[in-house]
């Protein structure tokens, strides 16, 4: 009975010292130094550290900076189910760690801190990057056609849309005058791509009563862009109410404040010379219904009083069109009120025919394009 009174509390003893063994275990290498440990001659190929849990190692007071890993082989080890969320490396000097043979593709580095990191000593120059993706690509990558050597097929070689040649037609005004009893209209038409053109345009008025005269002015002209907003236009010209031909040169675009601007001068056979300019603003008041003002101004080098012609500014001319746009744009009716007087020497000259030096009227017509 005595011997078993001194033996279980000897047993129970030794049960509790073996316990708590690797309790103390754990804790003495949590601070011992691995400052000065050489590691250079282990061998961890054969180790398996697939199921190491090194995510509650305290290595955050670990010195590894004088670590030696430069001959550790770590080429077969698993890293696949190292869990290092919870490491800190920040101190590790990783220089001449060889990790070539390494498997990172299922490493978990989601938890490191690579703020800190200094890899400003890391040598890139020898590293060999030849097989990633992306990089300088070789001088015959691309063909100068873009075709990479695929035929075209039936179809032929595709055009780009601005070499195409293309052509328009633009009715800007084609309206009766109540109290002049005449039709006036203005049209263009054009044949080419957006570099070259040939322009043919004409603009009149066709008396409705007692003679019905024709009074018109057209030309035949090649068109080209001189800048962004400016095109200049070169060709020939006829006028019907002098009976005489013309050489003709001009420029239309947009001004500021998107005013569309034209200026067009025309050289006859005699000599004489002629100047249109004019000027046209679209006030459009929301998607379908647009004010549109214009004004002109004709004028003249020399005096013709065959043709009721003087010297300087002869005629200006003004012009309000209330339009509605429907079918895409393409059809707009209206309704206005144009006005033209007589300037200069051309009012003296009108009153001694007896003709009206100042007209007015209310005009409706329509302006399409296709």
């Amino acid at each position: 009975m005595k011997i078993y009174k001194v033996g279980l509390p000897f047993i129970g003893m030794s049960s509790l010292m073996l316990l708590m063994s690797p309790l103390a275990n754990a804790a003495e290498m949590s601070n011992m130094d691995h400052g000065s440990m050489d590691m250079s001659g282990m061998d961890m190929s054969d180790m398996d550290h697939s199921s190491m849990d090194m995510s509650g190692m305290g290595m955050s007071d670990m010195d590894h900076s004088k670590m030696d890993m430069s001959g550790m082989d770590m080429s077969d080890m698993d890293h696949s189910k190292m869990d290092m969320s919870g490491m800190d490396m920040s101190d590790m000097d990783h220089s001449g760690m060889d990790m070539s043979g390494m498997d990172h593709g299922s490493m978990d580095m989601s938890g490191m801190d690579h703020g800190s990191m200094d890899m400003s000593g890391m040598d890139h120059g020898s590293m060999d990057m030849s097989g990633m993706q992306g990089g300088k690509a070789p001088a015959d990558a691309r063909s100068p056609d873009y075709s990479n050597g695929v035929p075209y097929g039936r179809f032929g070689k595709p055009v780009m849309m601005g070499s195409l040649p293309l052509w328009g037609v633009s009715v800007d005004d084609l309206g009766y005058q109540f109290d002049d009893d005449q039709i006036n209209y203005e049209f263009d038409t054009w044949y080419g791509t957006d570099s070259n053109r040939v322009t043919l345009r004409s603009e009149g008025s066709i008396q409705t009563k007692d003679d019905k005269e024709i009074d018109s002015l057209t030309s035949l002209s090649y068109w080209k862009p001189l800048s962004i907003f400016w095109n200049g236009e070169a060709g020939v010209a006829y006028d019907t109410e002098n009976d005489k031909s013309a050489v003709m040169a001009g420029i239309a675009g947009t001004a500021p404040y998107f005013i569309e601007t034209d200026a067009r001068a025309y050289l006859y056979t005699d000599g004489q010379v002629r100047l249109d300019l004019g000027a046209e603003y679209e006030w459009r008041l929301d998607q379908h219904w647009v004010v549109i003002p214009e004004v002109e101004l004709t004028a003249f080098s020399k005096d013709d009083t065959d043709n009721h012609i003087t010297k300087g500014f002869n005629e200006f001319g003004a012009d309000v069109r209330l339009t509605y746009e429907m079918l895409s744009r393409q059809l707009a009716p209206y309704v206005g009120i144009s006005y033209e007087t007589a300037l200069g020497n051309a009012r003296d000259l009108r009153r001694q025919e007896d003709e009206a030096v100042d007209s007015s009227s209310v005009t409706a017509g329509v302006k399409f394009w296709f």
